[in-house]
């Protein structure tokens, strides 16, 4: 198991883009500890991935977030395959213009780089995830078809640099995935669970209208809207591969240090205007 989340808002939304990082990266931690990162769409910079080792309580205390930042997509890993030691395993994960993260387990990723005639993109990297960002890399607009080479279970957003301006989110069997719009219709924002997305409704101080992505959807978001949806034949066999929480103790320091660091900004706001 792991947990994702992410947002889009348009470019006068007011929610502070780092405060709805640290949000999602602390209503998604007790779905893995073994690594956490994120990576956001920078007008200049292009993507830009920052990830480290540890859980996400580690994570939110030093992930810094440009206030023009209007996309970004995290993860959370607790790892089934491809050692975290190595970062290129940790997400997000990148591959040629793909740059996604993923939930879930894919089991015929040996066999899709095969068929792909790709070698994996970086030395030593092993996840199983990066078939899905390989075969989005390939597919030349045919997103359907890429995820339907995939045999497993997903729940995965991504980043096309061959699409700026768009994120995209898909749900196949086995992992959930909800979205959520304000009702000023300035913001999406996307997560594992429905409770991520009520902390951040808490956290953030919105009213948020949310609904699950049903299995074999695919959804494009720009800023701060969902502007397409499609469908594709996910893999039925593993609707039933759901896993129990991976790290409970984590979402409660993740929390906990959300608190403090919310509290740390505020000294530091007031000591400004004084």
């Amino acid at each position: 198991m792991c947990g994702i989340a992410g947002f889009s808002f348009t470019h006068d939304c007011l929610i502070d883009a780092s405060d709805a990082t640290r949000v999602l990266l602390a209503s998604v931690a007790e779905r893995g500890a073994d690594a956490a990162g994120c990576v956001y769409e920078d007008p200049t910079a292009g993507l830009v991935v920052n990830k480290q080792p540890g859980g996400a309580s580690r994570f939110l205390e030093v992930v810094k977030v440009p206030e023009a930042i209007r996309q970004l997509v995290l993860h959370v890993r607790d790892f089934t395959k491809g050692r975290p030691s190595l970062m290129a395993n940790n997400h997000p994960i990148r591959h040629g213009d793909v740059v996604g993260v993923h939930n879930g387990k894919i089991s015929n990723d040996d066999a899709v780089f095969l068929e792909l005639g790709r070698a994996r993109f970086e030395e030593g990297m092993t996840v199983d995830s990066e078939a899905i960002f390989a075969a989005l890399d390939d597919a030349d607009g045919d997103v359907a078809g890429a995820l339907e080479r995939l045999t497993g279970s997903l729940a995965t957003c991504w980043f096309d640099q061959r699409r700026p301006g768009s994120v995209f989110l898909a749900r196949g069997y086995g992992r959930p995935l909800w979205t959520a719009t304000t009702r000023r219709g300035d913001a999406v924002i996307w997560a594992s669970t429905l409770e991520a997305l009520e902390i951040a409704e808490d956290f953030l101080g919105i009213q948020l209208h949310k609904r699950p992505v049903r299995p074999g959807s695919i959804v494009e978001i720009r800023d701060g809207s969902i502007v397409a949806r499609g469908r594709f034949r996910a893999d039925a066999r593993a609707q039933w591969l759901l896993n129990p929480v991976a790290s409970p103790e984590e979402k409660k320091l993740a929390l906990t240090r959300l608190e403090e660091v919310r509290d740390e900004l505020r000294v530091e706001d007031g000591a400004r205007i004084a």
